[in-house]
């Protein structure tokens, strides 16, 4: 076994009810996808049929961890959840997410899990290290992610702390597109809608405990190089910039979200109104000072970004929520359909992590139907007697009700971000703030183009998927993105995303390019395991990402599937003047393509980019070989 990972995989077949483990493939495929998102993705491009679609039973579900998660190294609690992307037909679809799940995942003695078939009644997981047994949960089913975790921990008289349990909530069992999978309260899994994915196989949770441990390869080397990598999460880079980990330690986006407002990328009223953004930020960091906010790390995390807010004055004084560590969720579930209220904002981020569902699936939904309400595109009569007045949650609840159970207005938006607008006609579509369909990590990246293409050029559909830091640049610079850093940029990021670390504890931190390799190393026993290797880890799973879309698909002109209202430039507020990035989209694409390797004219990998990063085994495997030149 090589050390850094434990050495079995854990299967589960639901339409069999059966369990079993395997071991972990050859070292040279551990090496060659190191762990996350590669080695997940070679496991469904080896297994995945090529006609399925998400929701088949055969199509696989993939929970993967990474060679560092369960180990000292900062923030070791990432897992990916990967399978066919449920909102774009074409695409891959990883989510992320963090806690404790991950490394008590390890801990059991379990690298991944991969999911088949479908039960016909609702089911759980339970993982307690050797024991491991499917349950009933039809107890469960219908309730909120919050409750179900509470109520499968007391079935199971199991401390709160000893547990992790993954689950869906009512948005999953829909298997609404944008559903997401909850863990820890503080933690979820979004992106590729997952949640969808446990529905349809009538998978309510995973609840995982272990008791053992991750061992390395040179364990006073390592503890040597992941305390140097902690002492950095916090120092500033030469130009003075701080690392996200840092901007965003202790709860951080409670105090400095200003960062965002200051830049003009808050997305408030459906990117309508930057000014109105900027006072909608001022107004949460003012609240938030005066409410109890309590940090929550993830496993070995002393960034602990996400926090639980107890509200003590206004409406909803007397309640709790628990948030995740971004500007995403609380920006998407509240500000972009004109909620400025903060304790009204906090709790319609509980309400979609609750019903577990991603606010930048639901939210950009709610900023169309509120934009067309307000242009008068639809009328109460539409909508059944609601006022869809910019700000009115109690109307948005509703509608979100009504999508989960199919039913009035709400269930004509249920099947999709653009099957939403078609439903609602006219010009709506324009309205819509998406890219390929799917959901962004919703904010207002219009006056950063490095950030905005990221989201365009990302292989699993709009994700976090370059190193921000090496592309974040001002308004004034942003036509100007440094093409020639994207691919090392997308590199970085797919690298980290494969080690079972999370982002926070990367992005913007100084010497990471030698440090997170030289843990790997360390952990593993591979002692040559260099930079130059882990960023060809990361360049060959971006090109996997590729292959497979090509394989279900994907043409060229997909990669213009963007909203109009993102190639929009602002005209107020903070980025007033920043250009408009969408006649410049082409140029930035086919720049891209070339960088990569990929013909720009077809966006198809080259045959001496396959050749130089070893992937002729996949492109046989995905038929490919007659489009590869």
């Amino acid at each position: 076994m090589v050390t850094g990972y434990v050495d079995r995989i854990l299967r589960v077949d639901l339409s069999a009810r059966r369990t079993w483990t395997e071991p972990l493939p050859p070292e040279d495929v551990l090496r060659k996808y190191v762990g996350g998102t590669g080695l997940a993705l070679h496991y469904l491009i080896q297994e995945c049929p090529p006609s399925a679609k998400p929701s088949d039973p055969e199509t696989p579900l993939i929970f993967m961890t990474g060679p560092l998660a369960g180990t000292r190294a900062p923030s070791s609690s990432n897992y990916v959840v990967v399978s066919l992307h449920y909102d774009i037909p074409y695409a891959i679809g990883a989510g992320f997410a963090h806690g404790f799940w991950a490394a008590f995942l390890k801990f059991a003695g379990y690298e991944g899990i991969i999911v088949t078939g479908a039960s016909e009644e609702p089911v759980y997981l339970l993982i307690d290290d050797d024991k491991v047994e499917l349950r009933d949960a039809a107890p469960y089913w219908g309730k909120g992610t919050r409750e179900t975790e509470r109520l499968i921990k007391r079935e199971l008289d199991v401390d709160s702390v000893e547990m992790s349990v993954a689950c869906i909530g009512q948005a999953g069992e829909s298997m609404l597109p944008g559903a997401m999978i909850k863990n820890d309260r503080n933690h979820g899994a979004g992106k590729g809608s997952p949640g969808a994915l446990m529905g349809a196989k009538k998978l309510k949770a995973i609840a995982v405990r272990g008791t053992g441990q991750v061992s390395v390869a040179e364990p006073k080397d390592f503890i040597e190089t992941v305390t140097q990598w902690e002492d950095n999460l916090f120092v500033d880079s030469e130009d003075g910039k701080a690392p996200l980990g840092k901007l965003w330690h202790n709860g951080g986006m409670t105090r400095h979200h200003g960062v965002m407002s200051e830049q003009g990328i808050t997305a408030g009223k459906n990117l309508l109104d930057p000014v109105w953004s900027r006072k909608f930020s001022e107004k949460y960091m003012d609240a938030c000072a005066g409410w109890r906010v309590d940090p929550q790390p993830s496993y070995n995390c002393t960034i602990a970004c996400s926090y639980d807010v107890r509200i003590t004055s206004g409406q909803f004084a007397g309640t709790r929520v628990s948030l995740c560590g971004g500007g995403e969720p609380f920006e998407g579930a509240a500000a972009i359909f004109g909620v400025d209220e903060p304790g009204a904002a906090l709790m319609m981020t509980d309400h979609f992590d609750d019903i577990g569902m991603e606010s930048g699936f639901g939210g950009p939904i709610l900023g169309m139907i509120y934009e067309a309400y307000e242009k008068g595109i639809i009328t109460k009569e539409d909508t059944g007697g609601l006022e869809l007045t910019w700000g009115n949650f109690e109307a948005a609840i509703e509608i979100l009700d009504q999508m989960i159970e199919r039913r009035g207005f709400g269930g004509k938006l249920a099947g999709g971000m653009k099957e939403a607008a078609a439903a609602i006609g006219g010009n709506a579509e324009d309205f819509l703030v998406h890219v390929k369909g799917a959901g962004i990590n919703m904010h207002d990246w219009r006056p950063l183009w490095g950030p905005l293409f990221g989201q365009i050029i990302a292989g699993t559909g709009p994700a976090h998927q370059i190193e921000y830091p090496m592309l974040w640049q001002s308004k004034d610079a942003a036509s100007e993105v440094p093409t020639e850093k994207v691919p090392s940029a997308q590199a970085q990021k797919i690298w980290e995303d494969c080690t079972g670390v999370c982002m926070f504890a990367c992005q913007g931190v100084k010497d990471i390019v030698e440090l997170a390799p030289r843990s790997v190393a360390q952990a593993t026993g591979w002692s040559d395991f260099t930079s130059d290797e882990a960023m060809r880890v990361g360049e060959r799973v971006v090109n996997m990402m590729r292959l497979a879309a090509l394989r279900r698909g994907f043409k060229k002109e997909d990669d213009f599937d963007v909203s109009p209202r993102l190639m929009e430039g602002p005209t107020e507020g903070p980025a007033a003047g920043a250009p408009s990035m969408g006649p410049h989209l082409k140029r930035l694409l086919e720049k891209y393509y070339d960088q990569m390797g990929w013909d720009p004219e077809t966006g198809i990998p080259r045959k001496e980019t396959i050749e130089r990063l070893d992937l002729e085994d996949v492109v046989n495997r995905l038929e490919l070989g007659s489009a590869i030149k």
